[in-house]
């Protein structure tokens, strides 16, 4: 890679907080990052799982866990009070963690709902809120921190994906939020943009699939690109958006779903 491309590019020496980062997506994300050489705080519930993901990870970045329940507002806040006492600026939060559920309209329970859109919603927004001290201090001439929302293309279409109604309504709303915090934010040095996966392996993936018989292999034969989406293509597209040539790139919703969406 040539120098000026590097320097396009290059994530390295950064902090990132990705929650939700020990499985799936988020660990796709995580990955991606530490081999490019960032000091990333992964934040999941089940200890074990992240610890030993933490373990695993390799690259010239660093990579720490921390176990986070943010379902709750005490959890999104203890969260943000850790990572405060382990850096004094933050360049990148991707807000990850999300829970799926599907099924008939008749099926649909209230305390269900409420989990979906606390964790899908509620979170990312007081999370960034809490944070916002650091982001800002991160903040450089052309290196603006990043806030990456992960939305869904069950947020684009306007399919009820099998009945995923609080799933789909509570991903439309972070969408929005991205391009409402983006309207304040940018001009403080925040840049904020959301990514709307299709699909991912992942065990929220699995949960989709599962819910109807023979709908991984109706999906697989439906994507345009011809396969799930990969590592490499949330991650270079976080690396982007996280790097000085996605610095100018801020409000954007980029489904990234292998066309799928266009069918």
């Amino acid at each position: 890679m040539t120098a000026s491309l590097y320097s396009l590019f290059s994530v390295e020496g950064k902090t990132a907080l990705v929650t939700g980062g020990a499985k799936g997506v988020g660990a796709m994300i995580a990955q991606t990052l530490v081999e490019a050489g960032v000091d990333v705080i992964i934040a999941a519930r089940d200890a074990a799982q992240g610890e030993a993901f933490v373990a695993s990870l390799k690259g010239t970045g660093k990579a720490a866990f921390i176990a986070a329940d943010l379902g709750s507002i005490e959890g999104v806040e203890a969260l943000a009070d850790n990572v405060k006492t382990r850096c004094d600026t933050l360049d990148i939060l991707v807000n990850n963690a999300g829970i799926f559920s599907a099924g008939a309209v008749e099926e649909a329970k209230a305390d269900q709902w409420d989990r979906e859109m606390g964790l899908n919603l509620r979170a990312p927004f007081f999370l960034a809120q809490a944070l916002l001290p650091l982001l800002k201090a991160a903040s450089k001439d052309n290196d603006p921190a990043r806030i990456i929302n992960i939305g869904s293309i069950g947020a684009l279409w306007g399919k009820s994906s099998n009945g995923a109604y609080a799933y789909g309504s509570s991903k439309a709303a972070v969408h929005q939020l991205t391009r409402m915090l983006a309207s304040d934010l940018t001009a403080q040095g925040v840049t904020v943009n959301a990514i709307a996966p299709g699909f991912f392996p992942s065990d929220m993936t699995d949960g989709f699939f599962n819910a109807v018989e023979g709908l991984k292999e109706q999906m697989e034969g439906a994507i345009p690109a011809g396969r799930l989406g990969s590592k490499e293509d949330v991650g270079g597209a976080v690396i982007f958006l996280c790097s000085r040539a996605g610095a100018y790139v801020s409000g954007t919703v980029l489904p990234l779903e292998g066309a799928l969406w266009q069918v």
